[in-house]
């Protein structure tokens, strides 16, 4: 490994580098004799600046800085799933088999497994032409991932030779592709760059709904496959228990879980649970489908950004194998001051509240490697980015938020008054939205019912009318309404307690399919529509509320399983039938 240069000084993460040589923008470095990682951000003259991903204690001037000669880059293959990695790709639990509790400075693992075997299944033959990202044989990496061996995307030519099916080792060849005389070897696994997104053939429209089983993200602020959903909130809202939710019961193929700049024992709580579910779809641990990337707020500040990065690079990995990704990141607002110390350090012209001038451009860059996808091997992929973002006193005017709005589609804002009343998930009816209806309705039309879009349409507006009537209550009570306005608050209740709130411990309110969501939607909504007519004659607001179908409404989400969606779907017609006999 070349001397690529020598430490002038140290600030922080941030060291700057003199007498460099051979070394270019984005480059992997090792500074000090420790070869601690690190990554060329600037370059002045013979001076470089680099960010370093590991504590820089004891660094001083003229320790060597190493030259790699490459970008920083990820290690792709069979064995990522079911790993928990740092920010830089260092499988954590191997390093705690080697090291003990305490990540050494300069320590260095490889990502995979060398010494594990793989069945290896061929699927293309010698003679066939092969272009970068096309399958040419298959691992069964767990009993849910069935793990597509790729050409590398800047390899193509014809195939030469194909190893046999069989137990190979991650490193061993396992095809030789040749053009215009050079020869290539492809192994099980690849490496790539983390900062620039795969290729792909082609984005393809956004049409399926990501599927949570958390009723007021699908049916009121539903996100599609392909599509980015910003989640702030201030501290105790509950972002990481919602997007732990959806981690656990969402429908995607394969989870990305990176843990960016959040409390340690908040990516414990991760770890612990999920190593106990099932999931529900399969019968099969959780694990079989999730990566963990830990880089939680005691590590390396510099980290945060490499492990955005290698979350993302994972997941179009998966993408590309024609598998739907959920990417789950804890927080980007982590992410952003990670950004603004590394600009003070580097003394760059700070912007609003010392945020750096290019962070639009970085979450940017982050949000657009989301997408439907047609891969290079023609498959369908896509990845999701369901990102939380913890606004310093829930101040959604401020940058990141505010930033963030601007290339996300769905906005899940939750509201700390709802957090302090436990209502969750804490997710505001009033300042929440997602632009995705009219992309995924079709999907509700041909699944679930053709209603869906004018139910929900519905809801909402009885939502805006109680936000009007609250301003009038909290002046002169509810008593002094007409009872038809009476009877919009009572409904927005039934709604707040029987169908938005949802608890994660209960077995059967965990988790409601679209079906059951449909349903319950239209039976609080046939009580809405009969009761109008009752209040018209003079019934009271009171004499509903003490019917049986009543309280058949309040608990149909504990009552009703998956399995009794046929009895459900008889509630609408008994809610009927029970306001009808008290008209005149």
């Amino acid at each position: 490994m070349l001397v690529a240069g020598k430490v002038f000084r140290v600030s922080g993460p941030v060291v700057e580098v003199e007498g460099v040589r051979g070394v270019r923008m984005l480059d992997m470095v090792e500074v000090g004799r420790e070869h601690l990682i690190g990554e060329v951000v600037r370059l002045k003259g013979e001076h470089a600046f680099v960010q370093v991903y590991e504590d820089t204690t004891s660094l001083k001037a003229g320790d060597p800085v190493y030259s790699t000669d490459a970008p920083l880059s990820v290690e792709l293959g069979p064995g990522l799933i079911g790993t928990i990695y740092d920010g830089i790709q260092r499988p954590l639990e191997v390093i705690y088999e080697q090291e003990g509790i305490f990540i050494q400075r300069g320590m260095r693992t490889r990502p995979l497994s060398r010494e594990k075997k793989w069945s290896f299944l061929p699927k293309r033959k010698s003679g066939d032409r092969i272009s970068g990202g096309e399958v040419i044989g298959e691992v069964q990496e767990t009993s849910l991932i069935l793990h597509k061996v790729l050409c590398p995307p800047e390899v193509r030519g014809t195939l030469i030779w194909v190893a046999d099916a069989g137990e190979y080792h991650i490193d061993e060849k396992i095809a030789v592709v040749e053009e215009a005389g050079e020869s290539r070897e492809v192994f099980l696994h690849q490496r790539w760059p983390v900062r620039n997104p795969r290729p792909i053939k082609a984005k393809r429209p956004i049409e399926v709904p990501l599927l949570t089983g958390q009723r007021i993200i699908d049916t009121l602020f539903p996100v599609a496959k392909g599509g980015c959903v910003a989640v702030p909130g201030g501290f105790g809202t509950g972002k990481t228990v919602t997007q732990h939710q959806i981690a656990k019961w969402s429908d995607a193929d394969v989870v990305v879980f990176v843990g960016c700049g959040e409390r340690g024992n908040e990516m414990t709580d991760v770890l612990m649970n999920f190593a106990k579910l099932i999931d529900p779809r399969t019968q099969k641990p959780l694990l079989e489908r999730t990566i963990f990337i830990a880089n939680t707020s005691n590590m390396p500040v510099a980290a945060r950004e490499a492990s955005i990065y290698t979350g993302i690079t994972l997941a179009e990995y998966y993408r590309d194998m024609g598998y739907h990704v959920a990417l789950m990141g804890d927080s980007t607002s982590r992410w952003a001051e990670a950004l603004r110390e590394l600009s003070g350090r580097l003394e760059e012209m700070p912007l609003e509240e010392g945020f750096p001038a290019y962070l639009p451009s970085r979450l940017a860059a982050f949000y657009e490697r989301a997408g439907n996808a047609e891969t290079m091997s023609g498959e369908r992929g896509s990845i999701t980015i369901i990102a939380s973002v913890s606004p310093p006193g829930g101040d959604f005017s401020e940058p990141v938020t505010s930033h963030t709005k601007r290339f996300v589609r769905c906005f899940w804002a939750l509201d700390k008054d709802l957090a302090n009343a436990r209502h969750y998930p804490a997710i505001s009816w009033t300042s929440s939205y997602s632009e995705y209806i009219d992309d995924i309705k079709g999907w509700w039309f041909a699944h679930v019912d053709r209603e869906w879009v004018a139910l929900r349409y519905l809801v909402m507006d009885l939502f805006q009318q109680e936000e009007r009537l609250s301003q009038v209550v909290k002046l002169v009570g509810p008593d002094v309404l007409p009872q038809k306005q009476r009877l919009v608050l009572e409904t927005c209740a039934l709604f707040k307690n029987a169908f938005l709130q949802q608890s994660a411990y209960d077995a059967v309110d965990t988790y409601a399919s679209p079906k059951k969501q449909f349903l319950m939607l239209k039976t609080i909504l046939e009580f809405y529509q009969q009761a109008g007519k009752l209040v018209q004659q003079g019934i009271s607001i009171e004499e509903l509320r003490i019917l049986p179908v009543y309280k058949d409404m309040i608990r149909m989400r504990f009552k009703y399983t998956e399995e009794m969606l046929e009895e459900l779907a008889r509630l609408p017609q008994r809610v009927r039938q029970s306001l009808e006999e008290l008209s005149f």
